[in-house]
């Protein structure tokens, strides 16, 4: 993106670019909770098997997955507002084509608007990198906190509105899928107002930056990407398990919407603060302690399965979630160019959400087809978070071992 040499009036643009992203992730990210509280439970009243409940929303993380360089490139080259209406774009159509998918009965057609549903959540992603564009270095990890604090409202308007509207209709969560189309027509006004100056055509000799391959072979930029994909991967690990667990061990579907109305909170209420913890401690020392919350979520799942646990666990995963992804999101952003902006930014969402598409594929199968009962598939769901928290908790301390000048 075009530098703006006044540090002032750069913070200046970045505050006001903040306030409309978080505008965004307030009302546009609302979708998100609704269709994780319900999707899984769609996809059970429609699969022929139960073991693929789960695959309505590893379709909408593999949609992220398979759009997120896409959405990169059009951001590289037409600027952020035009990538983001992509995304409402996608999110309104997801919508239309799960509601036709509902009515007809029919799991495939539910499948296709799932996938498109991910554009929107890829589009979504772009949010914080998007809060650092015009940022100071001091004001990044700050701008980058606050857009994911914008979650807080998602986090209250998404479930209350799956409890309106999910049984409003005859099929039921048919209304919440309209609801959907017309929060992504109204939201999208918003990135009318959005004032990110488009980047500058490269010319012949303007700085090229580092490949993709040298980019992820960077040290810092490797575990940068490698925490992102855990914390993601393993919220998206249990989260999605979440509602089918709540109902399968006697609970109803008000109670799934207020775990997850919990978990979504605790996802982005921190975010008020994570930055300036970031600044303080270092980002390296906030994913570390994201990734011990994230441990502790797992090790208070596996005690029962009460309500009590539920929401303790499921809050505790959310703000692991918030220090592991934020802090990984700082680390990424400060270790490019901004030349290399459109390769990494595409290409860690890539990979995250690579992470993110097996982990809820994987979900559903622990969930479902393990054990034979809801609180074994429960439990497989949580021991599977071990080993990745283990791989991000042995690359972080490995860059954190390294020597300086290295």
């Amino acid at each position: 993106m075009t530098a703006i040499p006044d540090a002032r009036s750069n913070d200046t643009t970045a505050r006001r670019t903040v306030i409309i992203l978080v505008l965004a992730q307030a009302l546009l990210g609302a979708q998100m909770p609704m269709i994780f509280t319900i999707g899984g439970l769609a996809g059970q009243s429609l699969a022929s098997n139960v073991c693929f409940a789960t695959l309505p929303i590893s379709l909408i993380v593999l949609g992220s997955m398979v759009s997120a360089t896409p959405i990169s490139a059009i951001m590289q080259r037409y600027g952020r507002r035009v990538g983001f209406m992509v995304g409402t774009l996608g999110g309104a159509l997801g919508g239309a084509v799960g509601a036709y998918g509902l009515y007809l009965s029919s799991f495939p057609v539910f499948l296709a608007g799932s996938f498109l549903t991910g554009i929107y959540m890829s589009a979504q992603g772009f949010y914080r990198f998007a809060a650092a564009d015009t940022a100071t270095p001091e004001f990044r990890p700050k701008a980058i906190s606050y857009v994911m604090a914008g979650g807080l409202a998602a986090a209250i308007i998404g479930p209350q509105l799956v409890k309106v509207t999910a049984d409003a209709m005859i099929i039921p969560f048919l209304g919440a899928y309209l609801a959907v189309i017309v929060i992504n027509v109204v939201g999208s006004a918003l990135f009318l107002f959005i004032n990110i100056p488009p980047p500058t055509p490269a010319s012949a000799d303007s700085p090229k930056g580092r490949t993709r391959w040298q980019l992820i072979t960077t040290p810092r930029i490797a575990v940068a990407v490698i925490c992102a994909m855990v914390t993601y991967a393993l919220m998206n690990l249990v989260m999605t398990s979440t509602p089918l667990a709540v109902v399968g061990c006697g609970f109803d579907q008000n109670n799934a919407a207020d775990i997850v109305t919990g978990h979504v909170l605790a996802m982005f209420a921190p975010s008020f603060f994570t930055g300036h913890l970031i600044a303080r401690f270092g980002v390296e020392k906030i994913v570390g302690t994201g990734l011990i919350i994230l441990a502790a979520a797992g090790a208070v799942a596996l005690q029962g399965v009460e309500l009590e646990n539920f929401f303790l666990a499921l809050i505790l995963l959310g703000i692991g979630w918030n220090f592991g992804f934020i802090g990984a999101t700082a680390m990424l952003a400060a270790a490019h160019k901004p030349e290399e902006q459109g390769r990494i930014q595409g290409l860690n969402d890539v990979i995250v959400f690579g992470g993110v598409t097996v982990a809820s594929l994987a979900s559903g199968g622990l969930m479902n087809c393990s054990g034979g009962s809801a609180v074994a598939g429960w439990t497989s769901v949580n021991l599977a978070m071990a080993p990745l928290l283990m791989l991000a908790g042995g690359s972080l301390l490995w860059l954190m071992l390294r020597p300086k000048e290295a």
